[in-house]
């Protein structure tokens, strides 16, 4: 048995008996469990216990043992002080808080059928462990558990830009124009788009705005990937001469070229299309933030990224790699990952540290308007029974399965806990 099952009964009052007595023979009331602490420190905060006739307020400390009082250093930890009660499945030793004081202790049981529907969820072997009983789960909590999904999904985002925007000490157009770029390398060039824009500040490209060709040269003549090729075509040629120019004027130095990855991708998707689209981008939406914050609409967005890369670009897709002469500027899909994973975060934690609300509802009813990603992961899901039906619960599906499903976190989880205390 874990640890976490006994916070789970504590947390629904699924302990028995229901007025335990501590270790002395006191007579206990839970007037309130408490709060639920998911960090470091007691288990549960504020909680309300009536002890014989005294009502006492503090926290709620949790162990298999009693003994683990001990093992995991509670009895010299300051954080422990307030601690009132110690619920405990076996209680083997008495244990004293940091003053030397006693700490009451219960010894708790649980109905046997919820650790059996407990046992049997973990025990279950489909891609994730509730999948075969989520047909009988009411689809209104479902939907309702997904929002609040939705919400913890795009908190785990905010956060890596929270770590940005302290690097840039607040500026959120700097900060925006790197998480930006970021994106624009997705999962395999990730990291030297952040390199690039590290290096290459939003302030100096911006005096370049009206000229797409110095852009280009300062973005490909920065990232490395054209300063040791053998180039046969003017195009190139002129941008890696025009980008000495500009090298030797704000003092640049390029990473690596070898960083930027090709291998076991999609053409369209190579990293040189793609700084020529952000190039695009810059050229045609200088102050991105401010743009960002100032559209509405889907559309609006959709027009921001909809543009063209240099003619150069129609017919290959490196310096040295011909294509079929085609346009290539982004795809819908590439531009739903930037809207769902830097667009929408961006605007909602805008919206939450100036308290504008409007924004906050903005980014939420994006997602709500764009359509579900297809992945194989969403198909599991509409095969077990939930299919979303936007992106936002797609994005909270995503969520739940890398956040509870995977870990195997059912007894936090909402569905998790209907199936365990209700054989749903």
């Amino acid at each position: 048995m874990k640890e976490e099952f006994l916070h789970f009964l504590w947390k629904n009052r699924m302990f028995e008996p229901e007025r335990p007595v501590t270790s002395e023979g006191e007579s206990i009331e839970i007037v309130s469990v408490g709060r639920h602490n998911i960090h470091a420190g007691p288990d549960f905060f504020d909680a309300r216990v009536k002890i014989g006739k005294t009502l006492w307020a503090g926290n709620v400390e949790i162990h298999l043992r009693a003994s683990d009082w001990n093992r995991h250093g509670h009895q010299s930890d300051p954080r422990y002080r307030n601690t009132i009660l110690h619920v405990v499945a076996e209680n083997d030793l008495v244990i004293y808080n940091l003053t030397g004081a006693t700490i009451p202790t219960i010894e708790i049981g649980w109905p046997l059928w919820i650790e059996y529907n407990y046992q049997a969820l973990l025990q279950k072997h489909d891609w994730v462990n509730c999948a075969s009983q989520l047909y009988k789960i009411d689809p209104f909590r479902i939907r309702f558990f997904l929002n609040g999904m939705a919400i913890d999904r795009l908190q785990q985002k905010i956060g890596a830009i929270d770590q940005l925007l302290e690097e840039s000490k607040g500026d959120w157009s700097e900060t925006f124009y790197r998480f930006l770029a970021r994106s624009f390398g997705f999962r395999q060039n990730g990291d030297p788009f952040e390199m690039l824009a590290r290096s290459l500040p939003l302030a100096l490209l911006q005096k370049h705005k009206d000229q797409l060709f110095q852009l280009e040269a300062l973005l490909f003549g920065q990232s490395g990937l054209c300063h040791e090729l053998l180039l046969p075509e003017e195009y190139p040629l002129s941008l890696r001469n025009e980008y000495e120019f500009l090298a030797g004027k704000y003092a640049l130095r390029p990473i690596a070229g070898h960083l930027w990855k090709f291998m076991r991708m999609h053409p369209l998707n190579f990293p040189t299309i793609r700084l020529a689209q952000f190039a695009g981008v810059i050229h045609t939406c200088p102050t991105l933030f401010s743009t960002v914050i100032r559209l509405e609409k889907v559309e609006d967005y959709r027009r921001m990224f909809r543009v063209d890369t240099s003619p150069f670009w129609d017919q290959h897709y490196t310096f040295l790699k011909p294509s079929v002469n085609q346009r290539k500027g982004m795809g819908e899909d590439s531009f739903q990952l930037i809207l769902v994973n830097v667009l929408v975060p961006f605007l909602f934690l805008y919206g939450e540290r100036t308290n504008k609300p409007e924004l906050k509802e903005r980014a939420l009813r994006i997602m709500e308007e764009l359509p579900a990603e297809n992945n194989t992961l969403l198909r599991h899901w509409a095969t077990a029974g939930i299919a979303a039906a936007n992106a936002l619960e797609s994005q909270a599906l995503i969520h739940l399965h890398h956040a509870y499903c995977e870990p195997k976190r059912c007894l936090e989880c909402t569905i998790g806990q209907r199936i365990i205390l209700h054989g749903e």
